[in-house]
């Protein structure tokens, strides 16, 4: 899950996840500069430890914490506003020397647009920091090969590391890791199983690693769902044709509303779950049941 700039340039992106007590809610939404280079610091001594030679490459850290929905949107936004920061960087067209950059609220205590988190989604209590690391592009591999075998195990933040994200951002973390970002959709994929949303994983796992693909949701009881050009659109049927195949023409009116009550509730369920991962949703109103070509 790399993605080429430059020629001769890729990048590995990743995050710090910090699962929050649960009575914890961060005051702040990012912490200043000196505080986000002092957990870069932190952050690259840790990785080392992982990866060799990684004081050769660039390592870039957001002070801004984010819902994990947002981490995980098709194109990657929010690691590539990251990168977009670094390229901006002072020096970065004359430098030659492997740097460590972070960024944070500036002195009025202002966060930069582009690391300005989604208010609806700030109530979870696990929140991700973007963190990229870049450089040559078979150095990147290398370290991609490491990261994506040791962090599942081995990626646990140092004790030094977890109390200064805590203090930093005033507030009670109960565990501190570094991740990959396919190891961020592992996690979030058993998390939706645990969730009892797996039917909808293959639509999301399409929109963000198969982009142009098509998928679809054909399996009543579920909703009937069409991803097709970064769209997903959700069938909307009559009353009579969606009893006649989510209810096998139940004759209790009664208990046919209820559940047709259920099932919308599902729809709007998958709809939020996609538009927290920046996926446009939209409602056909189709009679049949198959989605037309």
């Amino acid at each position: 899950m790399t993605s080429v700039g430059a020629a001769s340039e890729s990048h590995l992106p990743g995050v710090i996840a910090l699962e929050l007590s649960p009575e914890s809610t961060p005051p702040r939404a990012a912490i200043d500069s000196d505080q986000a280079g002092q957990l870069l610091d932190h952050l690259a001594r840790d990785l080392a430890l992982l990866v060799p030679g990684l004081e050769k490459l660039d390592l870039t850290l957001a002070g801004a914490h984010f819902d994990v929905a947002e981490a995980l949107r098709p194109g990657w936004p929010l690691h590539r506003r990251l990168d977009e920061l670094r390229a901006r960087a002072p020096g970065q067209t004359t430098r030659k020397d492997a740097q460590l950059i972070a960024f944070g609220t500036d002195a009025n205590g202002d966060i930069p647009q582009p690391l300005q988190c989604d208010p609806a989604l700030a109530g979870a209590s696990l929140r991700v920091l973007p963190f990229l690391i870049s450089g040559d592009e078979a150095a990147i591999a290398a370290a991609g090969d490491i990261l994506e075998t040791e962090l599942l195990d081995r990626g646990m933040a140092s004790a030094s590391t977890a109390l200064l994200a805590q203090e930093a951002f005033a507030t009670r973390i109960e565990h501190m890791r570094y991740l990959t970002l396919h190891d961020l959709l592992a996690m979030t994929s058993m998390q939706y199983g645990h969730m009892g949303l797996d039917p909808l994983w293959p639509i999301l796992e399409a929109a963000l690693l198969a982009p142009g693909e098509d998928a679809e949701i054909d399996a009543p009881p579920e909703p009937l769902l069409r991803l097709r050009g970064g769209e997903v659109s959700i069938t909307l049927f009559p009353p009579q044709e969606w009893s006649r195949r989510y209810a096998a023409n139940e004759p209790d009116c009664d208990r046919m509303q209820r559940q047709m009550s259920r099932f919308e509730a599902r729809q709007r369920q998958f709809a939020a779950v996609l538009e927290a991962h920046g996926i446009p949703v939209v409602y056909d109103y189709l009679p049949g049941t198959a989605l037309s070509s």
